[in-house]
């Protein structure tokens, strides 16, 4: 097999990878579950720049399910809004409504709009399906409840980062088949779509980032412990039959990356199978960027344009193509 090079990194990338060398932190896969949780929470404060304040913030729970609501500053408390259901990254196993609240908080911000985000359950106390069965269950409630929340039930867009966008995109294939309220845009934002890791870029990185293919093996351990659930679509949405019909997309990818190949074959299926797509690649970055602002200045102008995407998705009329 003939090895490719990785892409150069950007300078940013450079000088964080240099200062995670430096710091001597382990690798994600080497820890406990809890242990990671503790690694990657005492992060935030070191790779996130400081949170902005939002017009309000609101603890709720569809059943058992957190959730924390946000609505953007210069919206007014009796204003219905569009709304993002968002699903947080981490591999599955951490992450949590606090280490994406500043991301939640920009989106609210510069969309003008309502953000949703969801505090589902982790692995590996809770393998697969639990955490799509909480996201789904969150999505139902907020359509529900809609009125109540100030939201424009006709507007709600499903979105996330990592592991997060492979619920988010698992919802928008639920909505599409029924069982679930259809999303009128999905934000998926370096999402893992092949819990198989079939794609070559699991070939490609495999070391000197923070998210490798052993990583990754680790994660796709815990939260499918049966190899079988893999190739289940809602585990694996590249693996669905059909991706026809589903709604508008934005789709982020990095190149130093082990979920490049897989985010972008399913950015090229989508727009194969009459799915309009806006696909974003930056080859010189590394998974994981959005959170990680304090140190890589890209990150504050992809998350206005992850924010851009979404007023766009608003402002189109109700029944236009998709």
């Amino acid at each position: 097999m003939q090895v490719v090079p990785l892409p150069p990194a950007h300078p940013d990338a450079e000088a964080l990878l240099e200062l995670i060398r430096a710091a001597g932190r382990p690798a994600f896969e080497t820890l406990s579950p809890t242990e990671a949780r503790r690694v990657y929470a005492a992060g935030r404060t070191v790779l996130q720049p400081d949170p902005v304040d939002v017009a309000e913030t609101r603890a709720l729970m569809a059943g058992t399910v957190p959730l924390r609501l946000y609505r953007g500053v210069g919206t007014m408390p009796a204003e219905v809004l569009p709304c993002l259901l968002y699903l947080h990254g981490g591999g599955w196993v951490f992450g949590d409504l606090d280490t994406h609240d500043g991301v939640c908080r920009r989106l609210a911000n510069d969309a003008r709009c309502c953000v949703v985000s969801v505090d589902y359950r982790l692995a590996p106390e809770h393998p697969f399906p639990a955490a799509i069965e909480d996201a789904a269950a969150a999505l139902a409630w907020v359509a529900r409840n809609a009125a109540e929340l100030g939201i424009d039930g006709a507007r709600i867009a499903v979105g996330g980062d990592s592991a997060g966008g492979n619920l988010a995109a698992v919802l928008a294939l639920m909505g599409r088949d029924g069982s679930l309220p259809r999303s009128v845009f999905q934000a998926l934002l370096y999402p893992a779509t092949d819990l198989t890791m079939a794609s070559g870029s699991y070939a490609r990185i495999t070391e000197g980032v923070p998210l490798t293919a052993t990583t990754m093996r680790w994660f796709i351990d815990h939260y499918t412990p049966d190899p079988a659930s893999r190739q289940d679509w809602r585990a694996s949405p590249l693996r669905a039959t059909s991706l026809a019909g589903l709604p508008p997309a934005l789709v982020l990818s990095c190149g130093l990356d082990p979920l490049c190949d897989e985010a972008r074959h399913y950015a090229e299926r989508l727009a194969a199978e009459g799915v309009r797509v806006t696909a974003l690649h930056l080859g010189d970055h590394i998974h994981g960027l959005l959170t990680m602002g304090r140190l890589i200045g890209m990150a504050d102008g992809i998350t206005t344009f992850v924010a851009a995407a979404l007023s766009d998705a608003w402002r189109t009329p109700p029944g236009a193509t998709p």
